[in-house]
C-alpha cells in the first residue's frame, strides 16, 4: 500500500520531527526478543507476515506489488532471504496484501488490494503448500476468486483460521472498515463470496493466535487484541503497544503464541518482537522454551504513545511552515 505523497514542507517537517525525538520512537524492538531486519535488497515493500511451523525462526513475506510471483522466506536470526518461491498456476497479480499460514500447512496469499477502493469486482487468493525444504523453488498454486457480498473494496488483511481453516479478509476504510468471512471451504468452480461478519477499525494486516482464541489486527495507529469466539470478535479489544513503524503493513503470531511480530515496508525493514502479556502457550509449541533472557512482558521502544507524539510534533512543523511561506509570499 502506498500512502499519499506529502508536500516537500511536510516531508521536511517528518524527517526533523524524526531527528529530534529519541532513537526509541522510530522502533528499535523490545530488548532480548527476536526483533530482526529484513536485508534482502529485492523486499522493498513487505506487506504481509507468517511465521513458519516447520521451519523455526523463519518468515514468509512478499513485495506489496510491481514485483511479480514471488514468496521470500527470511530467516529471523540472520535477517537474510533463504528460500524464493515463485508461483505458477496464476495471473499476474495485481497488489498483494497479506499472507497467512493455514491449518493444512497451506500458505494463503492474498492479492486483495485496491486503492481506488472499488475498481476492481473481484479480487484473488492464491494457495500453495509451504515448501518443507528452504530452497529457491518453483510451485504451482491454486489461485481462487473472491467477491465481496456488499460490492467491491479495498483490504489489506487476509486472516486464516488455525483451527477451522476460514478464511477472513479486513477491509480498510477510515471511517468503518469490516471483516469478511469466506465459505467453509474455498472453490476454483466459482467465485467465492465474503460475507461481512463484524466492523472493525482502519486495518492494514491481521493475525490469529495460533489456538484461534484471539484476533489481532493492525493499522497504521493502533493495534488491538479480540477474544475471538463463534466466528466472530467480541467487544472493543485490547490495545497492544505496537511499535511506531512509519508505514506499518504487517503483522503475525509467533508459533508458541508468545510473542506478536510486527513489520513495515521499505528496504531494511524492521520485524519488531513484542511479547503478548500473559500469553499461553499453544498445546503444540508449549514444550518450546523462551527466548533466552526475553522479559516476560515489557512495554516495547517505539510504542503507539512515542508514534503519536512523532505524527504530533511532525504536524506542527508542517503547519509553522506553511505559515512561514505564507508570510514570505507576503513579504514578496
Amino acid at each position: 500500500m502506498r500512502m499519499l505523497p506529502l508536500s516537500s514542507a511536510a516531508v521536511a517537517a517528518v524527517a526533523t520531527a524524526l531527528a529530534v525525538l529519541p532513537s526509541a520512537a522510530v522502533a528499535s524492538g523490545t530488548p532480548g526478543a527476536s526483533s530482526f531486519t529484513i536485508t534482502d535488497p529485492r523486499i522493498k515493500e513487505s506487506s504481509g507476515l507468517a511465521a513458519s511451523r516447520i521451519h523455526p525462526g523463519v518468515y514468509w513475506t512478499h513485495n506489496d506489488s510491481d514485483d511479480g510471483p514471488y514468496v521470500y522466506a527470511v530467516d529471523s536470526a540472520t535477517g537474510k532471504t533463504v528460500a524464493r518461491v515463485t508461483l505458477t498456476g496464476i495471473g499476474k497479480p495485481r497488489d498483494v496484501e497479506a499472507i497467512s499460514l493455514g491449518p493444512d500447512g497451506q500458505l494463503y496469499l492474498g492479492d486483495i488490494g485496491d486503492n481506488l477502493n472499488g475498481t476492481w469486482d473481484h479480487v484473488w487468493i492464491y494457495r500453495f503448500e509451504e515448501p518443507k525444504e528452504l530452497a529457491d523453488v518453483t510451485v504451482k498454486a491454486t489461485q481462487f476468486t473472491v467477491r465481496y457480498a456488499d460490492g467491491p473494496r479495498n483490504a489489506e488483511a487476509l486472516m486464516v483460521h488455525p483451527v477451522t481453516g476460514r478464511v477472513y479478509i479486513a477491509s480498510k476504510d477510515e471511517s468503518k472498515g469490516g471483516l469478511y468471512e469466506g465459505p467453509a471451504e474455498l472453490s476454483t468452480g466459482s467465485s467465492n463470496v465474503f460475507r461481512r461478519v463484524a466492523d472493525v477499525p482502519w486495518v492494514t494486516d491481521g493475525a490469529f493466535s495460533p489456538d484461534g482464541a484471539r484476533l489481532t489486527l493492525r493499522g497504521y495507529f493502533m493495534a488491538r487484541t479480540y477474544p475471538f469466539k463463534d466466528g466472530r470478535p467480541e467487544g472493543e479489544g485490547e490495545r497492544v503497544d505496537a511499535p511506531w513503524q512509519g508505514q506499518a503493513e504487517s503483522v503475525t503470531y509467533t508459533p508458541d503464541g508468545r510473542t506478536l511480530m510486527f513489520g513495515s515496508e521499505g528496504v531494511n525493514s524492521r520485524v519488531v518482537a513484542v511479547p503478548v502479556p500473559s500469553a499461553t502457550p499453544s498445546p503444540s509449541a508449549s514444550a518450546a522454551p523462551a527466548a533466552p533472557g526475553a522479559p516476560a512482558a515489557a512495554e516495547p521502544q517505539g510504542s503507539f504513545t512515542k508514534g503519536a507524539a512523532v505524527l504530533a510534533v511532525a504536524f506542527a512543523l508542517v503547519f509553522a511552515a506553511k505559515r512561514l511561506l505564507r508570510r514570505r509570499g507576503r513579504s514578496d
